[in-house]
Protein backbone atom coordinates (compact mmCIF):
# COMPACT_ATOMS: atom_id res chain seq x y z
CA UNK A 1 0.00 0.00 0.00
CA UNK A 2 1.22 3.52 -0.82
CA UNK A 3 2.45 5.18 2.41
CA UNK A 4 1.34 8.58 1.08
CA UNK A 5 -2.30 7.58 0.88
CA UNK A 6 -4.69 9.59 3.02
CA UNK A 7 -8.05 8.79 4.58
CA UNK A 8 -10.22 11.88 4.17
CA UNK A 9 -12.83 12.01 6.96
CA UNK A 10 -15.82 14.25 6.27
CA UNK A 11 -18.36 14.46 9.10
CA UNK A 12 -20.08 17.41 10.78
CA UNK A 13 -19.95 15.67 14.18
CA UNK A 14 -16.73 16.71 15.93
CA UNK A 15 -16.88 13.74 18.30
CA UNK A 16 -17.05 11.27 15.42
CA UNK A 17 -14.20 13.03 13.59
CA UNK A 18 -11.97 12.91 16.65
CA UNK A 19 -12.86 9.29 17.38
CA UNK A 20 -12.05 8.24 13.82
CA UNK A 21 -8.82 10.23 13.90
CA UNK A 22 -7.75 8.44 17.07
CA UNK A 23 -8.59 5.06 15.55
CA UNK A 24 -6.61 5.73 12.38
CA UNK A 25 -3.67 7.09 14.34
CA UNK A 26 -3.41 3.82 16.28
CA UNK A 27 -2.74 1.95 13.01
CA UNK A 28 -0.49 4.64 11.49
CA UNK A 29 -2.90 5.65 8.74
CA UNK A 30 -2.54 9.20 7.46
CA UNK A 31 -5.76 11.22 7.63
CA UNK A 32 -7.30 14.64 7.11
CA UNK A 33 -10.41 15.92 8.89
CA UNK A 34 -13.17 18.05 7.40
CA UNK A 35 -16.29 19.27 9.17
CA UNK A 36 -18.28 19.78 5.98
CA UNK A 37 -18.51 18.56 2.41
CA UNK A 38 -17.94 22.12 1.20
CA UNK A 39 -14.68 22.38 3.15
CA UNK A 40 -13.46 19.09 1.68
CA UNK A 41 -14.44 20.07 -1.85
CA UNK A 42 -12.51 23.34 -1.56
CA UNK A 43 -9.34 21.52 -0.46
CA UNK A 44 -9.43 18.32 -2.51
CA UNK A 45 -7.44 17.68 -5.68
CA UNK A 46 -7.35 14.45 -7.69
CA UNK A 47 -3.60 14.29 -7.16
CA UNK A 48 -4.25 13.29 -3.55
CA UNK A 49 -4.36 9.53 -3.24
CA UNK A 50 -6.47 7.72 -0.68
CA UNK A 51 -10.13 7.16 0.15
CA UNK A 52 -13.04 9.22 1.42
CA UNK A 53 -14.88 8.31 4.62
CA UNK A 54 -18.09 10.26 4.19
CA UNK A 55 -21.15 10.85 6.35
CA UNK A 56 -24.42 10.84 4.43
CA UNK A 57 -26.40 13.38 6.45
CA UNK A 58 -24.73 16.79 6.78
CA UNK A 59 -26.03 20.37 6.55
CA UNK A 60 -25.46 22.62 3.51
CA UNK A 61 -24.11 19.80 1.31
CA UNK A 62 -24.93 16.16 2.06
CA UNK A 63 -22.57 13.28 1.46
CA UNK A 64 -24.67 12.28 -1.54
CA UNK A 65 -24.45 15.81 -2.94
CA UNK A 66 -20.67 15.69 -2.56
CA UNK A 67 -20.52 12.35 -4.36
CA UNK A 68 -22.50 13.80 -7.28
CA UNK A 69 -20.18 16.80 -7.42
CA UNK A 70 -17.06 14.64 -7.37
CA UNK A 71 -18.49 12.50 -10.16
CA UNK A 72 -19.12 15.66 -12.20
CA UNK A 73 -15.50 16.67 -11.65
CA UNK A 74 -14.30 13.27 -12.87
CA UNK A 75 -12.93 12.24 -9.47
CA UNK A 76 -12.58 8.52 -8.88
CA UNK A 77 -11.60 8.57 -5.21
CA UNK A 78 -13.10 5.49 -3.49
CA UNK A 79 -15.94 6.52 -1.14
CA UNK A 80 -17.04 4.66 1.99
CA UNK A 81 -20.29 6.08 3.33
CA UNK A 82 -21.05 6.11 7.04
CA UNK A 83 -24.77 5.56 7.38
CA UNK A 84 -27.47 5.25 10.00
CA UNK A 85 -30.16 2.58 9.77
CA UNK A 86 -32.61 4.97 8.09
CA UNK A 87 -30.05 5.90 5.46
CA UNK A 88 -29.68 2.42 3.96
CA UNK A 89 -31.76 3.16 0.82
CA UNK A 90 -29.62 6.25 0.22
CA UNK A 91 -26.45 4.23 0.76
CA UNK A 92 -27.60 1.68 -1.79
CA UNK A 93 -28.26 4.50 -4.26
CA UNK A 94 -24.77 5.83 -3.55
CA UNK A 95 -23.34 2.42 -4.43
CA UNK A 96 -25.17 2.57 -7.76
CA UNK A 97 -23.49 5.92 -8.37
CA UNK A 98 -20.07 4.43 -7.82
CA UNK A 99 -19.43 4.42 -4.06
CA UNK A 100 -17.11 1.59 -3.09
CA UNK A 101 -18.76 0.62 0.20
CA UNK A 102 -20.92 1.75 3.10
CA UNK A 103 -20.85 0.91 6.77
CA UNK A 104 -23.70 1.18 9.26
CA UNK A 105 -23.59 2.91 12.63
CA UNK A 106 -22.69 1.71 15.14
CA UNK A 107 -19.78 -0.13 13.55
CA UNK A 108 -16.99 -2.33 14.85
CA UNK A 109 -13.65 -0.57 14.61
CA UNK A 110 -11.98 -3.56 12.95
CA UNK A 111 -14.75 -3.77 10.33
CA UNK A 112 -14.17 -0.13 9.46
CA UNK A 113 -10.40 -0.55 9.30
CA UNK A 114 -10.77 -3.59 7.04
CA UNK A 115 -12.97 -1.64 4.62
CA UNK A 116 -10.63 1.35 4.66
CA UNK A 117 -7.65 -0.89 3.88
CA UNK A 118 -9.60 -2.51 1.04
CA UNK A 119 -10.41 0.94 -0.36
CA UNK A 120 -6.78 2.08 -0.14
CA UNK A 121 -5.56 -1.07 -1.87
CA UNK A 122 -8.15 -0.59 -4.60
CA UNK A 123 -7.14 3.04 -5.05
CA UNK A 124 -3.47 2.11 -5.31
CA UNK A 125 -4.35 -0.46 -7.97
CA UNK A 126 -6.54 2.02 -9.83
CA UNK A 127 -3.73 4.57 -9.99
CA UNK A 128 -1.31 1.90 -11.18
CA UNK A 129 -3.77 0.92 -13.91
CA UNK A 130 -4.13 4.58 -14.89
CA UNK A 131 -0.36 5.02 -15.09
CA UNK A 132 0.01 1.85 -17.15
CA UNK A 133 -2.80 3.00 -19.45
CA UNK A 134 -1.20 6.40 -20.05
CA UNK A 135 2.24 4.88 -20.57
CA UNK A 136 0.85 2.58 -23.26
CA UNK A 137 -0.88 5.50 -24.99
CA UNK A 138 2.33 7.54 -24.94
CA UNK A 139 4.36 4.69 -26.43
CA UNK A 140 1.86 4.18 -29.24
CA UNK A 141 1.78 7.94 -29.90
CA UNK A 142 5.55 7.87 -30.45
CA UNK A 143 5.12 5.56 -33.47
CA UNK A 144 4.94 6.96 -36.98
CA UNK A 145 1.59 6.82 -38.76
CA UNK A 146 2.68 3.79 -40.80
CA UNK A 147 4.08 2.06 -37.72
CA UNK A 148 0.77 2.58 -35.92
CA UNK A 149 -1.08 1.02 -38.85
CA UNK A 150 1.21 -2.01 -38.69
CA UNK A 151 1.00 -2.11 -34.89
CA UNK A 152 -2.80 -2.30 -34.77
CA UNK A 153 -2.95 -4.89 -37.54
CA UNK A 154 -0.31 -7.08 -35.88
CA UNK A 155 -2.04 -6.71 -32.52
CA UNK A 156 -5.24 -7.99 -34.15
CA UNK A 157 -3.39 -11.10 -35.25
CA UNK A 158 -3.07 -10.33 -38.96
CA UNK A 159 -0.21 -11.90 -40.92
CA UNK A 160 2.54 -9.80 -42.49
CA UNK A 161 1.50 -10.78 -46.02
CA UNK A 162 -2.10 -9.67 -45.48
CA UNK A 163 -0.98 -6.43 -43.85
CA UNK A 164 1.35 -5.66 -46.76
CA UNK A 165 -1.35 -6.38 -49.34
CA UNK A 166 -3.88 -4.09 -47.61
CA UNK A 167 -1.38 -1.27 -47.07
CA UNK A 168 0.17 -1.56 -50.52
CA UNK A 169 3.66 -2.35 -49.27
CA UNK A 170 5.89 -5.40 -49.48
CA UNK A 171 5.91 -8.13 -46.87
CA UNK A 172 9.57 -7.28 -46.19
CA UNK A 173 8.64 -3.65 -45.51
CA UNK A 174 5.98 -4.84 -43.06
CA UNK A 175 8.63 -6.90 -41.29
CA UNK A 176 10.89 -3.83 -41.01
CA UNK A 177 8.04 -1.71 -39.60
CA UNK A 178 7.07 -4.51 -37.23
CA UNK A 179 10.64 -4.72 -35.95
CA UNK A 180 10.72 -0.96 -35.39
CA UNK A 181 7.37 -1.05 -33.62
CA UNK A 182 8.53 -3.71 -31.19
CA UNK A 183 11.76 -1.82 -30.55
CA UNK A 184 9.96 1.48 -29.85
CA UNK A 185 7.36 -0.20 -27.64
CA UNK A 186 10.05 -2.05 -25.71
CA UNK A 187 8.54 -5.47 -26.33
CA UNK A 188 10.05 -8.72 -27.58
CA UNK A 189 7.08 -10.98 -28.22
CA UNK A 190 3.73 -10.78 -29.96
CA UNK A 191 1.99 -11.38 -26.63
CA UNK A 192 3.73 -8.34 -25.13
CA UNK A 193 2.76 -6.24 -28.14
CA UNK A 194 -0.88 -7.27 -27.74
CA UNK A 195 -0.66 -6.38 -24.06
CA UNK A 196 0.37 -2.81 -24.93
CA UNK A 197 -2.73 -2.47 -27.11
CA UNK A 198 -4.96 -3.79 -24.32
CA UNK A 199 -3.35 -1.45 -21.78
CA UNK A 200 -4.00 1.52 -24.08
CA UNK A 201 -7.71 0.82 -24.06
CA UNK A 202 -10.33 1.68 -21.44
CA UNK A 203 -9.58 1.47 -17.69
CA UNK A 204 -11.96 -0.18 -15.24
CA UNK A 205 -12.23 2.26 -12.36
CA UNK A 206 -14.56 0.21 -10.18
CA UNK A 207 -14.97 -3.49 -9.51
CA UNK A 208 -18.00 -5.44 -10.57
Amino acid sequence: MNQQQTVFIVDDDEGIREGLALLLATVDLQFELYESAVEFLDAYTESKSGCLLLDIRMPRMTGLDLQVKLNELGSRIPIIFITGHGDIPMAVEAMRRGALDFIRKPFREQDLLDRINDALEFEAGRRERKNTHQHAIDRIAALTEREREVFFRVAEGDMNKAIGFDLGISERTVEVHRSQVMKKLGVRTLAQLVRVKIESETIRDFPG
